[in-house]
């Protein structure tokens, strides 16, 4: 079995941007993305009503983090400390060499290959820092920006799920995707 840590954290850096860890400053940040109604259109995920809402999700990450259950990095622009999206490793399968990542960006900065960009460095992360065999990610199917995301990155999709999920009052569609290691293009 893998043996994950994430102590010291790894802070990652693309052309663009920085990855770093979210401190309990970041959270008006983590309230602003959280609560955006469009923005969690596709997330099965009660939206933030509140700053401690997003302190207590600050909370559930730190916890992962030490836990070594999971990692989320606050994703800013190189010279700038506002968080503009988070993304990260939600969870580990370390029995199987396996993890799901997942990512949200504001609106305002999508469509420029943001998320893309911190993805990949996330699975480089993944693959050469963690020695993980697999890397998921699941997304609903009217999330055409994701699974374009996944597909430019090398992802596979397993399979659609019809209604495999419960989430206020509804059941939802999920799709799967993964991506092995020695699929990954550096």
């Amino acid at each position: 079995m893998l043996q994950i840590s994430f102590d010291p954290f790894p802070i990652l850096t693309t052309e663009r941007l920085v990855l770093r860890r979210l401190v309990d400053s970041d959270a008006k940040d983590i309230f602003r993305l959280r609560s955006d109604h469009e923005l969690m259109r596709y997330v099965a995920r009660p939206v933030a009503k509140s700053e401690q809402d997003a302190y207590g999700l600050l909370q559930r990450v730190e916890d992962g983090i030490k836990s070594g259950e999971s990692i989320n990095w606050g994703i800013t622009l190189k010279g700038a400390d506002q968080i503009i999206g988070v993304a990260g490793i939600v969870k580990t399968t370390p029995e199987h060499h396996r993890a799901e990542i997942g990512y949200l960006l504001a609106s305002e900065h999508q469509k420029k290959g943001f998320t893309a960009e911190a993805i990949k460095e996330i699975l480089n992360y993944g693959f050469n820092d963690l020695n993980l065999h697999l890397i998921e990610a699941v997304t609903d199917p009217r999330n055409t920006a994701s699974i374009s995301v996944l597909k430019k990155l090398g992802f596979s999709m397993d399979g659609h799920f019809r209604e495999n999920t419960y989430y206020d009052g509804s059941y939802l569609d999920s799709m799967h995707f993964s991506l092995l290691s020695k699929d990954f293009k550096r």
